[in-house]
């Protein structure tokens, strides 16, 4: 295969089989105590934690390399609070029928409703944006490829790294979420595709019994 333009690969770290295994055992031990929590404490955490894990987030592999996502940290009080509003105006919608009894059905168990207080109380949002066109550079307007795919993986990478900072996250989806666009100042090339909370959770943070069941690698995977 003909590559133009490469540079050695001279970062990879290769480690020994048992090392390996270590390691992978070590991670999972450590990702598995990442929880969706809904009580999120009002303590402060330093920007440069988000500055971090963003850069992290950054990383992710592209479509072409286009990079096409803007992640958009709010710790605005006045921001959050038009945030929750709008959220909690879409959700109460969404909870008093617009979603069908078996979505609001397999939503029971998690305990969820339309109040969304960690909205506010929470230190930090992000919201995540994918971008329709753009490139490498800020001024690019070429078509993007594979965005929802890009985007899905950098918010994986974001998650993954303020859960290694130790922070405590929650997805947030609110229907629909165009109202994100106006309060961000993000244009037509933008679309909402998801609200991260992030910061430290409550003394009483508690996590769904539900969430916490995990189907076994037997059910998620094949071996051929």
């Amino acid at each position: 295969m003909q590559q133009h333009n490469c540079s050695p690969l001279n970062d990879f770290i290769e480690y020994p089989a048992d090392e390996m295994i270590a390691r992978s055992e070590k991670f999972y031990q450590d990702i598995k105590r990442r929880h969706s929590i809904r009580n999120f404490s009002n303590r402060d955490v330093d920007k440069k934690i988000i500055e971090n894990c963003l850069k992290a987030a950054g990383t992710a592999p592209s479509g072409a390399n286009h990079q096409p996502w803007h992640f958009v940290a709010i710790n605005s009080p006045t921001i959050k609070k038009q945030i929750r509003q709008q959220a909690e105006h879409h959700e109460r919608g969404f909870y008093n029928g617009r979603a069908g009894e078996e979505w609001l059905g397999a939503l029971k168990e998690l305990g969820t409703d339309a109040n969304k207080p960690y909205l506010e109380h929470a230190p930090w949002l992000i919201a995540i944006f994918s971008q329709k066109k753009g490139g490498l550079n800020k001024t690019d307007n070429n078509t993007n490829y594979y965005v929802h795919e890009s985007v899905g993986i950098a918010t994986g990478f974001l998650i993954n790294a303020l859960h290694n900072a130790g922070l405590a996250t929650l997805t947030h989806t609110p229907k629909p979420m165009s109202f994100l666009n106006k309060i961000c100042n993000c244009g037509d090339n933008e679309r909402a595709y998801m609200l991260l909370i992030a910061g430290y959770p409550e003394d009483n943070a508690t996590v769904p019994n539900h969430a916490q069941m995990k189907k076994p690698l037997t059910d998620i995977a094949t071996f051929l």
